[in-house]
């Protein structure tokens, strides 16, 4: 006899993925050696991680009833707090490490938490993921700030050292008023 929850359950979608263990391990490593480079600084050996044609960018999100949620998130093309192509990433990572950038200057100290890897796996051998992010930011001797939110992610195979180069990232924060005074740090 099933119950109320069990048809409930039922009656969507499965957001459950089966992963091979290996492609799951391989992802999350690499994720983790991408967090690595950036909480130790090392953006420009970080944004040799994305491929020539990617887009990265964080749109903006607002409050809205349970009839417009899918109208929280802007889509492509409408407000966003960051939206670069290769060119403007480099430029903000040349910006950063320059040491003429007045919000990190001196650096902040950030550790990034990337949890609940979701991966997907395109005929094509591309991977779209999505993970979980929580920053936490200290900066100068009393500043703290939290980002989190969910990255959604296009992975393309690579050789060298790193398996895979990212082609989108779209990060979404969960807060609608960022209270941090700028976001200067990668996602």
């Amino acid at each position: 006899m099933s119950t109320a929850v069990d048809q409930a359950v039922e009656a969507g979608p499965s957001t459950f993925r089966p992963t091979s263990m290996e492609l799951q391990h391989r992802v999350e490593k690499f994720f983790s050696a991408e967090a690595e480079l950036l909480d130790d600084h090392r953006y420009t050996d970080w944004v040799q991680l994305f491929t020539e044609d990617v887009h990265y960018w964080l749109p903006t999100r607002m409050t809205r009833t349970i009839r417009e949620r899918d109208q929280e998130v802007a889509a492509a093309g409408e407000n966003a707090l960051i939206d670069d192509d290769l060119t403007a990433l480099r430029g903000r990572v040349r910006r950063v490490t320059s040491g003429i950038q007045w919000s990190e200057e001196p650096p902040s100290r950030t550790r990034r938490l990337i949890t609940n890897v979701r991966i997907d796996e395109r005929g094509d051998g591309e991977l779209d993921v999505r993970s979980n992010f929580c920053i936490y930011r200290s900066r100068l001797e009393r500043h703290q700030d939290w980002f989190v939110g969910e990255r959604f992610d296009l992975l393309r195979p690579a050789e060298g050292a790193y398996p895979y180069r990212i082609a989108s990232r779209k990060v979404v924060f969960e807060q609608t008023t960022i209270l941090a005074p700028s976001i200067s740090i990668f996602f």
